[in-house]
């Protein structure tokens, strides 16, 4: 499913990258921690999270994530908007907790895979 359908589906608000909303998304990881993401979460995944930094970008650049959620209405900090869009990472935002939006994005299909999404990262 194209990044873009699930902007739509989610009514996600785009903050940064709006021209590379038709990447592919291959699977989802939610996590907080950044060491957690770098050693789980595959290529073209979708992360949820609740940072709002500009390592949250460094992280999704490192990955090569298809973009970034945040969660529960957090605004991304002014320098984490610039360098996503310097580096084409959308950063996308929505109003519902990370359950939730997690639990819709599995209602699309979009799943971490039967082992969290460590055989991506692989």
């Amino acid at each position: 499913m194209k990044l873009i359908e699930i902007v739509d589906r989610l009514d996600l608000r785009v903050h940064a990258a709006a021209g590379s909303l038709e990447r592919e998304v291959l699977g989802g990881y939610a996590s907080d921690l950044m060491s957690d993401v770098i050693a789980h979460a595959g290529p073209g995944y979708l992360w949820v999270t609740l940072q709002i930094h500009q390592n949250v970008v460094a992280v999704a650049s490192l990955k090569e994530l298809a973009g970034v959620v945040l969660v529960n209405g957090r605004e991304p900090e002014e320098t984490t908007v610039e360098r996503a869009e310097n580096e084409s990472i959308p950063i996308l935002m929505t109003e519902l907790s990370a359950f939730d939006v997690i639990g819709r994005l599995y209602e699309l299909g979009i799943t971490g895979g039967a082992d969290g999404g460590r055989e991506a990262a692989q």
